[in-house]
């Protein structure tokens, strides 16, 4: 039976090799490392491996965005973020951009061996700790506004500006604005993107 083929992604040698050295055994056939994500596209499309252990930052610039070319040349790899972020927030960006799978880079050995088997499964695998903490932040948004808010989220989402919202609404464009900064509050939101992402969480647009 041919083992699954994984390429991994990091711009640090020596994390590329310690995963290597975790991974290249009877289950696993390393066929690859890339040390940026350009290498990264290009060896996904040489190799079209069935994982990609993908860092989630290169010299400070994250990775997501190369998901979609990845997606383009190997459609059928499926994607590990690992990372040293330890947010919630992250994995969710992640999860949300295509990736099958998050874990931090501190979790234990075996982790990682856990996370890579349920991704060649075919399933997804999110980091036990960030599980929860994902869960509860998700709980709460879909707490957090009042009717009038959601409203006008899901207005914002839709593309109107707070003066067409106003009249919308039926309201003064001063209420907008206050509705609009009570929601970035409770949110925990500054830009537009992230507020439209939080109103498609909350299914208020699509």
């Amino acid at each position: 039976m041919r083992r699954p083929t994984i390429l991994i992604a990091d711009d640090h040698p020596v994390v590329r090799c310690g995963i290597r050295s975790l991974l290249a055994d009877d289950r696993y056939d390393v066929v690859g490392e890339a040390a940026d994500l350009e290498q990264t596209v290009a060896l996904a499309g040489r190799h079209r491996p069935a994982l990609l252990l993908l860092d989630l930052s290169f010299a400070g610039v994250s990775s997501l965005g190369v998901l979609p070319r990845v997606r383009t040349v190997s459609p059928d790899t499926r994607v590990l973020i690992l990372t040293m972020h330890n947010d919630a927030a992250s994995a969710r960006d992640a999860l949300a951009a295509g990736a099958h799978g998050f874990l931090r880079k501190e979790a234990a050995a075996g982790e990682l061996v856990t996370a890579a088997d349920a991704l060649a499964a075919g399933g997804r695998y999110l980091d036990p700790s960030l599980g929860a903490a994902l869960v509860a932040r998700e709980t709460r948004l879909d707490g957090a506004l009042s009717g009038r808010e959601r409203a006008v989220l899901a207005l914002i989402a839709d593309g109107l500006t707070n003066q067409q919202i106003a009249g919308e609404l039926h309201l003064s464009v001063r209420t907008i604005e206050a509705q609009r900064a009570s929601i970035k509050v409770k949110l925990g939101v500054s830009r537009r993107a992230e507020l439209i992402s939080c109103a498609r969480r909350l299914r208020l647009t699509a």
